[in-house]
């Protein structure tokens, strides 16, 4: 049990596991549900299946959980056919709160192993074939796991649980809180030592493979690298590295956004501007009004404040100030997943709350001129407090 507790990259406590468990248990009950399913296949937007096991889903592969309100929970994933690992007591030091562990070799690419995960699911759902099962993420939950639990258990009822699980995700525990703080300093570190590397001659993407080097030897598992470099008015916005072979100049400017988990597993990002030589006064001024526009924002992030209001009021503010107003996501939670509730936009139904872990990323382009500034922000009781990252909100400027 010792060893396998020594391979995992910063585990989180037991008693988290179980505050979250209790949390849910007693939501489930108070809306009679009898048993959540749940799977995701990746580990930038799949925190339902880390956030009850401690266990990311990775690689395109599904990770199925079956979380009942009265007994330990089943995980179904990939491994070689009627594999099945039994926890003692629940527990291997690992596997926690686990009854069961149940695998199959099935694969996206491969349809017709569609169903070799949901036969399996169904199989720890039998208890509460006359149940009321709540579906967790189902956005993310493959179609054919879905229709297949829906057909083996006619007797059942189905029901959307995602907002009952959020409620209590979003909500950050004293422990969930410094590990965001851990990410966001690694992140520090990252954009350091990409901007301390970046020269003349390199490619973009090999500037961001420097900041992913230092990730990935800080304890970080997943995460983006959005970058891109221009000659001054002729900005463009950042993107993935297959965008990514324009080579530097001297002159140029360089946007890096490094959006990464980090130890435990948790979101944060972080995005700067870097400029190969003396930054232009012109990218000096749009800096100064993107860390007020900020302000401007991280001023309406009061627990209660309506989402859509802050997008609205936003908007007016970037028309009234001569600036594109926005279309996108600028401000948004972070957890488990890269881009968790609440969003701020006019759709989102959660409220700004209390003891969130939010970024704020105003970014536009304007005359030629690409102008943003990106930190996370823990929500308090009054709002915002300090920005979360150390890195200084400035252009770096990097002599030839």
């Amino acid at each position: 049990m010792s060893e396998a507790i020594e391979r995992v990259n910063r585990p989180i406590s037991t008693a988290e596991l179980e505050r979250r468990w209790a949390a849910v248990r007693a939501a489930m009950k108070a809306h009679k549900i009898d048993v959540l399913l749940m799977q995701n296949n990746n580990d930038h937007m799949g925190g339902y299946v880390k956030y009850f096991s401690d266990l990311p889903a990775v690689n395109g592969y599904p990770t199925t959980v079956v979380f009942p309100g009265d007994d330990l929970m089943t995980i179904v994933r990939q491994g070689p056919f009627g594999a099945r690992v039994a926890p003692p007591g629940g527990t291997d030091g690992v596997l926690r709160g686990v009854k069961q562990v149940l695998m199959t070799p099935s694969y996206a690419s491969a349809p017709y192993t569609a169903t070799y995960d949901p036969e399996l699911a169904v199989t720890a759902l039998q208890p509460y074939a006359r149940g009321t099962i709540g579906l967790v993420g189902t956005f993310q939950m493959g179609h054919a796991t879905a229709d297949y639990v829906k057909k083996a258990m006619p007797q059942a009822t189905f029901v959307e649980a995602s907002d009952l699980v959020d409620e209590i995700k979003v909500i950050k525990s004293p422990e969930e809180i410094e590990l965001c703080i851990g990410t966001a300093r690694v992140q520090d570190g990252a954009m350091r030592a990409a901007f301390d590397a970046m020269r003349p001659g390199m490619t973009d993407s090999e500037v961001a493979a420097v900041a992913q080097h230092y990730c990935h030897t800080h304890g970080v598992e997943m995460g983006i690298y959005l970058c891109a470099s221009w000659k001054p008015g002729e900005a463009v916005h950042f993107g993935p590295w297959h965008f990514g072979n324009r080579m530097l100049r001297e002159g140029d400017a360089f946007a890096l956004l490094v959006e990464t988990n980090g130890p435990g597993g948790f979101y944060t990002e972080l995005g700067r501007t870097a400029v190969l030589g003396k930054a232009p006064q012109v990218l000096k001024d749009e800096l100064a009004f993107a860390l007020e526009a900020r302000r401007f924002t991280l001023d309406m992030l009061k627990p209660g404040t309506a989402c859509g209001d802050v997008w609205t009021e936003y908007n007016a503010f970037m028309k009234r100030n001569g600036r594109p107003e926005e279309a996108r996501l600028y401000c948004h939670g972070q957890g488990y997943d890269l881009v968790e509730r609440p969003l701020v936009r006019p759709d989102e139904t959660f409220p700004i709350q209390d003891q969130t872990n939010i970024v704020v990323h105003p970014t536009y382009l304007k005359d030629g001129v690409m102008s943003w500034i990106c930190d996370n922000y823990i929500i308090g009781r009054n709002g915002p407090g300090e920005r979360i990252h150390q890195f200084p909100e400035e252009i770096t400027e990097i002599a030839a």
